[in-house]
């Protein structure tokens, strides 16, 4: 069995099948990274003793998760990240700064989970699909549909205008597309017994979908977003109050058309991806250091470049 170090949720990016021995050099790897509660930095620009400013940055400047992209292991270098599971959570569930609930709508590793975090996740699974039909035209492939759930966490993004790969979406669910199927399977299904989407064709190993895109199906999808897009939402369309026959009030969100609550969501979206990239940019250069965060960045626009020519 695994030795892992004692934390309450570690995974990887599934960006591969992962063979015994890369599973057994992973926890080679985790095993000499101490337990704590927030993160433990190697090469920081900061005070390597001095914990709590490096908190103190992540939550302040940047979006509560502190990544060190250079982590070398048996001459190998690995990005490894830390988050405090209270922020985790709330992300997952309310989109609240859609950056790691993003992570998450993308096929992952799970080597330890003592919070259940698999299963909190599928709220965030479901609100992926949910957003996704919402910005999708009544009839579509399963392809284009997984392309647009991953899409969600890089619309605003500011590394996909110079430091990205302009086909990064397309390559991620390309080359992870049965773990895609395996994740969000479930949830097609249920949207399909409530009427909402249907199952048209089979090609391959993908199925061709058409969906309902009248204003009482778009509002259904709505209901299924985070509370906080719904909030933000609100604040743009309208609320309508209704009184029950209890006397207790409620509202409901106004949905003119089906294209306005999209491209509503679409720029709510939008811009909590811009302002969490921004942030989490600022955060890496100052707690990783600032000759560690060029040589990041260039790595990156090193590929987005090739990606362009």
């Amino acid at each position: 069995m695994l030795q892992l170090p004692q934390c309450d949720l570690t995974c990887l990016d599934a960006s591969a099948s992962m063979e015994t021995e890369k599973k057994l050099e992973i926890a080679a790897l985790l095993k000499v990274l101490p337990p704590v509660e927030f993160c433990c930095v190697y090469g920081s620009a900061l005070h390597p003793n001095n914990t709590d400013k490096i908190t103190e940055v992540a939550d302040e400047i940047g979006v509560g998760v502190h990544f060190n992209p250079f982590v070398t292991w048996k001459d190998k270098m690995y990005k490894y990240g830390v988050v405090r599971m209270d922020d985790l959570i709330r992300d997952i569930l309310n989109w609240e700064r859609f950056y790691l609930s993003g992570r998450l709508q993308k096929p992952v590793r799970v080597f330890v989970d003592n919070l259940d975090i698999g299963n909190i996740n599928s709220v965030n699974l479901r609100a992926a699909t949910s957003a996704a039909l919402l910005l999708s035209p009544s009839i579509f492939s399963e392809e284009n549909l997984y392309a647009t759930i991953c899409s969600l966490s890089y619309m605003g993004d500011l590394r996909m205008f110079f430091a990205e790969d302009k086909h990064k979406v397309n390559k991620i669910v390309q080359g992870q597309f049965t773990l895609f199927q395996s994740m969000y399977k479930p949830f097609l299904e249920e949207f399909a017994t409530k009427d909402l989407l249907r199952f048209t064709s089979s090609v391959g190993n993908q199925i061709n979908v058409s969906q309902d895109c009248g204003l009482s199906a778009a509002s259904s999808l709505v209901s299924r977003l985070p509370p906080a897009i719904r909030s933000d939402m609100a604040l743009k369309l309208g609320n309508k109050t209704h009184l029950s026959e209890s006397g207790q009030v409620t509202r409901e969100l106004v949905i003119p058309s089906r294209e306005a609550a999209a491209e509503c969501m679409r720029k709510i979206v939008r811009r909590r991806v811009m302002v969490s990239s921004a942030r989490q940019a600022v955060s890496g250069l100052l707690t990783v250091g600032a000759v560690h965060g060029v040589r990041y960045v260039a790595n990156k626009m090193c590929k987005a470049w090739k990606s362009w020519t």
